[in-house]
């Protein structure tokens, strides 16, 4: 069963690092430029709004943590149980850093869909016009971003379920927080 879990853990890293990268990608590359009279012309970029260059920045720092978690299980599967010590210590950290990556790429994520919103509906009271009625092309892509962000926040909230699994595995049941005896 370890094995499986880690394998699992492995697959579900993989596919959050592909979807976190494909959804700085959308983000980071979208752009759309609009003639607004005969010689202006407006470019809609995510530099427009600080939600989404924080998005970018969230989702590349998630992809980065879960390389060095991959790099970590690379590391412990050749030193064949060199470090039995520190790994309680190593499974605490790993489930408070999986932790704080789901809760700062969903929220990263729900920031960029509330801005979102408000280019697409406007504010009257803030006198913000509809973006998306001029540039429906960048706020498709945008909101596919989003959608891909979403995703990886629900397989990263997975993969912190696996790590809380490992943590608690290790204690007694019949005692709180006490470790089991080998």
């Amino acid at each position: 069963m370890e094995f499986g879990m880690a394998k699992g853990e492995v697959y579900l890293r993989v596919s959050g690092i592909i979807v976190l990268v494909v959804t700085a990608c959308l983000v980071a590359f979208d752009n759309q430029t609009k003639v607004i009279l005969l010689t202006i012309e407006k470019k809609a970029t995510y530099k427009d709004m600080n939600a989404l260059k924080i998005l970018v920045y969230v989702t590349s720092a998630a992809a980065g943590y879960n390389m060095l978690q991959l790099f970590k299980y690379y590391v412990s599967a050749y030193s064949r149980g060199k470090f039995k010590g520190s790994y309680i210590y190593m499974a605490w950290i790993s489930l408070l850093l999986d932790q704080m990556a789901v809760y700062i790429t969903f929220a990263a994520n729900s920031a960029a869909l509330e801005g979102s919103v408000v280019a697409i509906t406007g504010s009257e009271t803030f006198q913000w016009m509809k973006v998306c009625n001029r540039f429906t092309r960048f706020c498709f892509q945008i909101g596919g971003a989003v959608l891909c962000g979403y995703v990886a926040s629900i397989l990263m909230a997975l993969i912190s379920i696996m790590s809380t699994y490992k943590v608690f595995r290790m204690y007694s049941p019949k005692w709180f927080l006490r470790l089991k005896s080998r």
